[in-house]
């Protein structure tokens, strides 16, 4: 099949649909090297080949109140891409989650008789699961990735792919942590701990400063404690020196990827997102920390019908590592959890065996070739 005619547009409004549609696209041009994407993503997609009309990080918001500041630009760049579609008519739309400005989108698509593939579903088994209907009836089909999704569809016309997580694929092969240990200069160190503050500014700014405040208190039980931040991309440096400049702790900013950067810790401060995967991905035992505005968080617990915040233990089905919420976010708790851990090796164990358990649920890699073929096969089809 020739695409060099074909023009695709995605979709991918936070930093992990940005990973996710890098691979995504990638595989999409092994297949067929000369075909045209663009949309909305970031540095990862642009770096992939995707033409990029808005950063991902413009777009990316946390909490329900803290969208209003982004609220214009989001709708300015809805309407510049419903355009788009009316006038150019791409062989094929993708959406990757961001599900309120996605699902509005898919409707302008279906109007201009646009074949939808959405990647990475929406979270309805937490939330609003009323969408499935106008899902089905905007989307033609849709590539899940967490073990337990595709079961939420079961009732709907809706084609449902189960794909396997595409974070299996981003793992670098043969690390060797005492080399990695030595490249970032924490010799002697123990324990090492990360942090993953998340990859949007306000949460930066609302969890990094209480992760340090933890580990200053850590520091008076362990004195050859050393800390490392994998910094998002579509986070500054700057923010972060900002914030940690202030602390007598030893704190790196590590320039590699993540997964080398969470081979060398011993425990992880994650806040709730995809980092929480990737930290089980590496069997690294790790505390969620999860805090927004107290509106966002008020109205949140009034629609949001989960048994636990942290995707790790909700595709274990229980609590494999600690979650902490809202008031639960203080230095003194992240402190009292993290030597719980540390200071009891048959439990650190159990956390390590439950992760790994997790790991085997997501899959056995090959997301994104999956979902290559899938997208290729629906712009051949609906091209007839």
């Amino acid at each position: 099949m020739s695409n060099a005619s074909k023009h695709v547009l995605i979709v991918a409004g936070e930093a992990s649909g940005d990973l996710h549609g890098s691979n995504l696209v990638s595989a999409m041009k092994k297949i067929d090297p000369e075909i045209s994407i663009r949309g909305i993503g970031g540095d990862k997609m642009m770096d992939a080949g995707v033409d990029i009309l808005a950063h991902a990080s413009d777009m990316a918001v946390v909490g329900l109140t803290e969208a209003i500041s982004k609220l214009h630009f989001i709708y300015k760049t809805s309407l510049g891409l419903k355009r788009l579609i009316k006038n150019s008519r791409p062989d094929l739309l993708i959406l990757i989650d961001y599900p309120d400005f996605n699902i509005n989108l898919a409707r302008t698509a279906r109007q201009c008789s646009v074949p939808v593939l959405y990647y990475v579903s929406p979270q309805i088994w937490a939330w609003r699961s009323g969408r499935i209907k106008k899902i089905a009836a905007r989307v033609d089909r849709m590539a899940v990735i967490l073990p337990f999704e595709k079961e939420f569809y079961r009732d709907s016309d809706l084609k449902v792919d189960y794909v396997g997580h595409p974070l299996l694929d981003s793992v670098p092969k043969g690390l060797d942590r005492g080399q990695l240990v030595v490249d970032m200069d924490l010799n002697g160190a123990s324990p090492v701990i990360g942090f993953l503050p998340g990859s949007r500014k306000e949460e930066v700014l609302s969890l990094l400063p209480v992760m340090v405040k933890a580990a200053e208190a850590l520091a008076s039980h362990y004195p050859g404690l050393k800390c490392i931040i994998p910094v998002a991309p579509t986070i500054s440096p700057e923010l972060v020196l900002s914030i940690i400049g202030q602390s007598d702790l030893d704190i790196r900013i590590s320039r590699s990827d993540i997964y080398k950067t969470l081979a060398v810790c011993d425990l992880a401060l994650v806040a709730s997102g995809t980092a929480t995967l990737e930290t089980a991905i590496m069997e690294v035992p790790m505390v969620i920390i999860y805090k927004i505005s107290p509106l966002s968080y008020w109205i949140g617990k009034k629609i949001i019908n989960v048994q636990y915040i942290g995707l790790v233990n909700l595709i274990a089905g229980k609590e494999v590592v600690p979650e902490l919420v809202q008031k639960e976010v203080t230095p003194e708790i992240i402190e009292k959890e993290v030597i719980a851990i540390l200071g009891d090796n048959p439990r650190r164990e159990l956390i390590i065996n439950d992760l790994k358990m997790v790991k085997h649920r997501m899959g056995s890699g090959g997301a994104s070739e999956r979902t290559a073929r899938i997208a290729m096969e629906m712009i051949e089809n609906f091209s007839q």
